[in-house]
């Protein structure tokens, strides 16, 4: 893992931050106040373990409404890859949203922007109601993210 990597950690404001998602539509963070947010920064779009990191969003979306939280998924992809990348794995409801220009902003706001490589650092984060972090976890880029996990600290909210 880069060394350089400096997430946000529990307790800090996330910072405000609006991308386009799949479909060109704006996601702003501030406007989820009082929702849950689970922020899901992956390196790229296209590859076997991000496309599991996305289905597992996708697939426990029911769940995730059902605890007040909305998933979003984030890399440096463009919007029409996000777009294209979207069907071909079957993502429907789960915004995939760019940080394709400026290239790796919010990965940057949140600390996992890897600038050698120029993509994030899969990670995950929760926003509680009130747009605090509330969870901070880094991943290898060999690992997929435990959703399990991730519902566990949500129930526990």
């Amino acid at each position: 893992m880069d060394k350089d990597i400096n997430p946000l950690q529990a307790g800090i404001d996330a910072p405000d931050f609006a991308l386009r998602d799949q479909e060109r539509a704006e996601f702003k963070l501030s406007d989820f106040i009082g929702k849950r947010v689970l922020v899901s920064f992956h390196p790229v779009a296209w590859t076997t373990l991000c496309n599991q990191q996305m289905q597992d969003l996708e697939e426990n979306k029911a769940l995730l409404d059902s605890l007040n939280t909305v998933a979003i998924a984030i890399s440096v992809d463009s919007v029409p890859s996000k777009y294209s990348w979207a069907n071909a794995i079957g993502i429907k409801e789960t915004r995939l949203l760019s940080d394709f220009w400026p290239h790796g902003k919010v990965a940057s706001l949140f600390g996992v922007f890897r600038e050698k490589d120029g993509i994030a650092q899969k990670s995950n984060f929760i926003i509680d109601e009130n747009g605090k972090v509330v969870f901070s976890k880094l991943y290898e880029t060999s690992d997929v993210p435990d959703i399990e996990e991730i519902i566990s600290v949500l129930k526990g909210l």
